[in-house]
C-alpha cells in the first residue's frame, strides 16, 4: 500500500543525512538501509512495518547509480555476484513473509541484535584483518568453496534485506572478502547484490506492508547526489591505509544504533 505523509519540518532535514548515507552506502558497498532505519524509527517515528518498505524504496536509486558508477570503474565481478543474487532473492522474499509475522517491538529489537553482531564482527574480522599472510593463507584455504560461501551469504543477506529493510551489506562483505577478490571490486560487486536483494524484497513487501512516498523523496533527493559521489573518490583513493579506522569507526556507530533501536523497542 502506498501513502503520503503530511510534510513536517523535520523531513527538510533528511535531504542532507540521505547526501550522507549516499555517499558512505557507495564508499562501503551497501545502499545505505541500515542508516534509515533508525533514522525513520527513531527521529520521525514512523511505525517499524512501514520504516522497513520506505527503507528499501529509499535504498535503490542508491544502489541503482552506485552500480552503474562502480560498472563504469570495472569494479563488479559479476560471475561471482550471480552465486549471491540466487539465493539472495530467496532470502528476501522470506524475510518479507518474517516481517509480516511479527510486531513492532519485536522488529525493533531484533534488528538492534543484528546491529550489536555485526559491530562485534566488524571489529573481529578489522583486527584479523591486519596480517597479509593471514589473509593468503585464509584465500587458499577457502578458494574451493567459493560456491557455498556465495550460496551461504548470499542467503543471509537476503533474509537480512528483507526482514529489516536493510541492505544486507554486511553478510555480502564477509563472504566476498573471504572468497578473496580485490577490495574495490568487493564494493562495486557487493552494490550490485544488494540492488538485485533490494529490488525483490521492496516487491515483495509492497504486497504486504505499506509505503511511505513522502519520506522516500525527501531521502533520495540528497542520497542520489551522495551515490554519484562515492565510486569517483573510491576510484582514486588509497583504501588500504585507512580500511580498519573507516571499519572501526562503522562498528562504532551501529553499536551505538543498535542500543538505541533495543532501548527504543522496550
Amino acid at each position: 500500500m502506498i501513502e503520503f505523509s503530511e510534510i513536517q519540518n523535520i523531513y527538510f532535514l533528511l535531504p542532507l543525512l540521505g547526501l550522507v548515507i549516499g555517499f558512505l552506502g557507495t564508499m562501503t558497498g551497501g545502499g545505505g538501509g541500515f542508516f534509515f532505519i533508525p533514522i525513520l524509527t527513531l527521529i520521525i517515528g514512523v511505525p517499524a512495518q512501514t520504516v522497513v518498505t520506505t527503507s528499501l524504496a529509499a535504498t535503490l536509486p542508491i544502489c541503482i547509480v552506485g552500480s552503474l558508477g562502480h560498472y563504469r570503474k570495472n569494479h563488479i565481478d559479476f560471475r561471482v555476484a550471480t552465486l549471491f543474487i540466487i539465493t539472495g532473492i530467496i532470502g528476501a522474499f522470506i524475510g518479507a513473509k518474517i516481517t509480516s509475522k511479527i510486531s513492532n517491538v519485536a522488529l525493533k529489537t531484533a534488528f538492534g541484535i543484528y546491529s550489536i553482531l555485526i559491530a562485534l564482527y566488524i571489529v573481529y574480522s578489522a583486527g584479523k584483518g591486519t596480517s597479509e599472510e593471514g589473509k593468503k593463507e585464509k584465500i587458499t584455504s577457502l578458494k574451493n568453496l567459493r560456491t557455498f560461501k556465495g550460496s551461504s551469504f548470499g542467503l543471509a543477506a537476503g533474509l537480512i534485506t528483507g526482514t529489516f529493510g536493510t541492505s544486507g551489506t554486511a553478510p555480502v562483505l564477509a563472504g566476498l572478502l573471504s572468497i578473496g577478490i580485490p577490495f574495490k571490486m568487493v564494493i562495486g560487486t557487493s552494490l550490485l547484490i544488494v540492488l538485485v536483494n533490494t529490488i525483490f524484497a521492496t516487491g515483495a513487501h509492497l504486497l504486504i506492508g505499506k509505503i511511505d512516498l513522502t519520506l522516500v523523496c525527501f531521502l533520495t533527493a540528497g542520497s542520489t547526489i551522495g551515490a554519484l559521489l562515492g565510486p569517483k573518490l573510491i576510484h582514486t583513493s588509497q583504501l588500504n591505509k585507512s580500511e580498519n579506522q573507516v571499519r572501526y569507526w562503522y562498528a562504532a556507530i551501529m553499536l551505538g544504533l543498535g542500543i538505541l533501536m533495543i532501548a527504543k523497542g522496550n
